[in-house]
């Protein structure tokens, strides 16, 4: 193993405790004001009062939202989110667990009480967290200075993976880049590939870390195999065959290891409490809704006269086209030229009703009754313009495989994905979700869209990818054999 690696390796195994004193020190000064509130202002509203116990257990409570609130919106991720984004989840995961802990109040006392004590408690819960992000993330970066990082990639563009690296300097510093040419025999091991191979084995040594993009699948494997063996660490973009093999079951029925790909996409049970779930929440949703579903349609309407809703064909699972509903956000006939045309940031086209219901998402709600209906599932692949469809699927051939589930309201990509996320990548998310799915992730996907709703990066779909940019994006996908 080389100095670098025994230098870094030496300090990597404390990260985790450095993180969970961290974690450790703003969930009890949470814990301790909630303490403060409930025994002073909600405790005394009981019929019978709690002792000593029951302060601990309530208190005990709260902590456990908290944790619960914080693993899901990462809250905790010192080091990986940057300061604002830690404020960020810091404090909806105080807003979530605030909000179910007035609710366990209510039902105590038995009554509505005074919110005032709590809003307080979040308004210096806000200011803590802002200190403690700072602090915590500056100490963190002292520890734990940026990885110095050697990139290797093929023919597949490396400019975006580039310049996202780039905007995480505190995380990942790229020293070097080495270029490996799908054009050569690999597998041929002749002298001339052999020395080339031990050139960039050579470099490893002197890095703390290895990205691996797109490389032929022989170098691949060499390089994962010696950075294994000198325990180097290693960030590697997978292949869409990465993704089928990851979710696949492990057999052992004979002495020799199998993997078992199912390719069914979801199981019938899996399809029957997905199914279930979709309308138990969709008819929550629509009666929960119902004033800002009526007050946005009077909007609409009041506007310009023209109709509330718009009509779009989309594709959902196994290619079946149907009618998505949305809010109309933009002026009647807005396509009236016959073809797509993806909305501008200051698309003259969006009326002023339609921009304040596109920025709050207010647009996408009417698709609750298309869950209803059962063309759509709340959490899925964004079902696509039927045209989108033809042209993805002619540029990027595997494109079909994330319509083996039904299209959905929100989704791994839009969770996961960022505005720029490139249409490869997207469909590596989608099918991350498919490969993957459980209830469980489900309902991490629908907590976590409240988290990316008022982020601006968030990903819509595919349909603002410039065709051009996705042709060159896939032209070179898995160049490597």
């Amino acid at each position: 193993m080389s100095a670098v690696c025994k230098k870094q390796n030496r300090y990597e195994q404390y990260k985790r405790i450095v993180k969970f004193l961290i974690g450790v020190v703003i969930l009890s000064l949470e814990m301790v004001a909630y303490g403060y509130v409930w025994v002073n202002y909600y405790n005394q509203h009981m019929e019978v009062p709690y002792n000593r116990t029951g302060h601990w257990l309530m208190v005990a409570m709260y902590g456990l939202l908290l944790v619960i609130f914080n693993i899901i919106y990462g809250g905790w991720r010192v080091g990986y989110l940057r300061t604002r984004n830690m404020i960020y989840s810091q404090t909806l995961a105080g807003l979530c667990a605030n909000f179910m802990i007035y609710l366990q109040i209510t039902l105590l006392t038995k009554h509505f009480q005074n919110v005032g004590p709590l809003l307080a408690m979040t308004a210096a819960q806000f200011v803590v967290i802002s200190i403690w992000s700072t602090i915590s993330t500056r100490l963190y970066r002292i520890l734990y200075p940026p990885r110095r990082v050697l990139l290797i990639y093929g023919e597949h563009p490396v400019a975006s993976l580039m310049g996202k690296m780039n905007t995480r300097n505190d995380r990942f510093v790229v020293c070097e880049a080495v270029h490996i040419s799908a054009d050569k025999d690999w597998n041929s091991e002749t002298a001339e590939t052999q020395e080339e191979l031990a050139e960039i084995e050579r470099k490893i040594e002197l890095y703390e870390g290895v990205v691996i993009c797109d490389i032929p699948s022989h170098v691949r494997n060499v390089l994962l195999k010696y950075c294994y063996g000198k325990s180097v660490r290693t960030y590697t973009t997978p292949k869409i065959s990465d993704i089928l093999l990851r979710s696949a079951e492990k057999l052992h029925l004979f002495d020799t290891p199998l993997l078992l790909s199912r390719n069914v996409g979801l199981t019938f049970d899996q399809r029957f409490v997905k199914r279930l779930m979709d309308i138990v929440l969709s008819l929550a949703a629509l009666i929960i809704l119902s004033p800002v579903l009526i007050i946005t349609a009077v909007a609409i309407k009041g506007y310009d006269g023209g109709p509330v809703f718009f009509r779009q064909n989309r594709c959902t699972k196994d290619g079946k086209i149907f009618s998505i509903c949305k809010f109309r956000s933009m002026i009647v006939d807005a396509e009236k030229e016959g073809y797509s045309i993806p909305a501008t940031e200051r698309d003259p086209r969006i009326t002023p009703v339609g921009r304040i219901i596109r920025a709050t998402r207010i647009d996408e709600l009417p698709q609750i009754l298309n869950i209803l209906k059962g063309d759509m599932s709340i959490v899925g692949p964004r079902p696509e313009r039927v045209e989108h469809v033809e042209l993805y699927t002619r540029e990027i051939p595997e494109f079909p495989y994330r319509m083996k589930v039904k299209g959905g309201l929100t989704g791994y990509a839009q969770v996961y994905g960022k505005y720029n996320t490139t249409a490869y990548d997207k469909l590596k998310l989608d099918l991350m979700y498919i490969q993957n799915y459980s209830v469980l992730l489900d309902v991490e996907i629908i907590l976590q869209t409240i988290k990316v709703l008022f982020m601006k990066e968030s990903t819509e779909g595919f349909e603002n990818e410039v065709s051009a940019a996705m042709a060159q994006e896939s032209a070179a996908r898995d160049a490597a054999p």
